[in-house]
């Protein structure tokens, strides 16, 4: 049986449509700016923790919950992915990488798909925005 790793990500999107993405350092895939929920934490509060490390975005206003998503993880063998799903909108904004993140990219979903991506992100992110942006 595979570990669970559990994490909490987000569908940032813009007024036009397009979706951004994260390289982290040392990996090769393209995926959801978020990261691991820490004991104690609520998903909410990982995400808010980890757009902040990561983007210096801070989450205000309503941030609506899209669900639960299970998939394998792209960066450890052997591991299963449960992440819950945040959409934020972001009014192609300009972010700031940081923490452990070495590329970011906005992109509309269909172009995305030429890109090497997470399993998350391709098997539910992407088909999600597709249905929402459509």
């Amino acid at each position: 049986m595979s570990k669970v790793i559990r994490i909490a990500a987000a569908l940032i999107d813009d007024e036009q449509g397009r979706v951004f993405l994260v390289r982290k350092r040392g990996t090769g895939a393209f995926m959801q700016a978020g990261g691991k929920i820490e004991a104690g934490e609520t998903p909410f509060g990982a995400l808010a923790r980890e757009l902040a490390e990561e983007l210096h975005l801070p989450l205000t206003g309503t941030v609506p919950f899209l669900g639960v998503f299970s998939c394998p993880a792209a960066n450890e063998p052997g591991h299963q992915l449960e992440a819950h799903l945040f959409h934020v909108r972001a009014n192609n904004r300009d972010f700031t990488i940081a923490a452990e993140l070495d590329e970011a990219l906005w992109v509309s979903a269909e172009d995305a798909s030429e890109l090497n991506l997470a399993p998350f992100t391709r098997d539910h992110v992407l088909p999600l925005a597709r249905t929402l942006f459509g």
